[in-house]
């Protein structure tokens, strides 16, 4: 098919949030290079990333302006230098760090475009290369949930925490779910055993009211400040495990006299991107299971809330604001 010169997108032109997210009409379609391909992008994927870079907490993050948007999903339609495969036709999803999912095109490294399972739409697999990989990641490898263990899962009803939800119950946890009142049911839908107000004026008695006052054996944390403070408090003390893998509500300090009086626990940080690069053995290990999930029924196609691409900023404020549900698409 023929490629435009130019193309709609979003970009981002300052370092003050979503609310400077604009939409060009003019912006010149980018050219795959050695090892890349470029695909017609039919849904990216909206994700708490997006709103770091946005604000500038990313570290190592792009500077405006800049091409939003890190997820994209699409049609490959050009391929770069030594390409091989994914051919052209084929779909795609994959994540650029360095954004431009947020557009009608954009380029991804052809060694982490994912191919779209069979019979899925495209926005559906939004979610496998960063939600779903970042979920298993704080489960296994990283948290080393086992059955029969109990499992603390904040903001369990985002795109994160309700894969985390399925596939804890999978591996036979007991769940206990935090998230919004108005988001109860979702979650309970799920399978979560447990469901508590994430907001609730003291979550930490409440968990340890549910585990007998043993606390839970992993923490899966994403907020930062009161939740985290909750999470630290509720895991069992010295084989607990508290994996932080966001910072959706800022940044929170914790002390070694914490670590040492207060909250004996294990303290794991989870970065996909890092992981990728620095365990490549371990984040292949994650994607075969995650495989074997998806072929057991575990994992199933998405239902992201879609927007289309010129609401991009509001889908962002939403998300930000913690107003959603699940996944968030947004379609050029």
């Amino acid at each position: 098919m023929s490629v435009p010169a130019t193309m709609r997108a979003l970009q981002q032109t300052s370092l003050n949030g979503p609310q400077d997210l604009r939409l060009v009409t003019d912006v010149p379609v980018p050219s795959p290079g050695p090892g890349e391909v470029l695909i017609r992008v039919t849904a990216a994927g909206v994700n708490f990333a997006d709103i770091s870079q946005s604000r500038g907490t990313f570290a190592g993050g792009p500077q405006p302006p800049y091409p939003a948007g890190i997820e994209g999903a699409g049609e490959v339609i050009a391929v770069g230098e030594g390409v091989t495969d994914p051919g052209l036709g084929a779909h795609v999803v994959g994540v650029r760090i360095e954004g431009g999912a947020f557009a009608e095109y954009m380029v991804l490294p052809a060694v982490r475009a994912v191919p779209v399972p069979a019979g899925w739409a495209d926005e559906q697999a939004l979610g496998l290369v960063v939600n779903w990989p970042t979920a298993l990641a704080a489960l296994k490898p990283l948290g080393g949930l086992a059955a029969g263990q109990t499992v603390l899962i904040h903001a369990a009803a985002g795109g994160t925490g309700q894969a985390a939800v399925k596939m804890a119950k999978h591996y036979g946890a007991t769940v206990i779910a935090a998230a919004s009142p108005d988001k109860h049911e979702v979650v309970r839908v799920l399978g979560a055993d447990h469901v508590i107000d994430s907001r609730g004026a003291d979550l930490t008695a409440e968990v340890l009211r549910m585990t007998g006052g043993a606390g839970v054996d992993l923490v899966l944390e994403a907020t930062g400040g009161a939740a985290l403070a909750a999470g630290l408090a509720a895991a069992k003390r010295v084989t607990g495990r508290v994996v932080v893998y966001g910072t959706a509500g800022g940044e929170t300090a914790v002390t070694n006299w914490e670590l040492v009086y207060k909250h004996q626990v294990h303290l794991i940080g989870l970065n996909l991107g890092v992981l990728i690069q620095a365990a490549p053995q371990v984040f292949g290990e994650i994607m075969a299971e995650m495989a074997r999930l998806l072929a057991a029924g575990v994992l199933g196609p998405g239902r992201p809330t879609v927007y289309e691409l010129a609401e991009g900023p509001k889908a962002l404020a939403e998300l930000e604001a913690r107003a959603t549900v699940g996944k968030l698409a947004l379609l050029p």
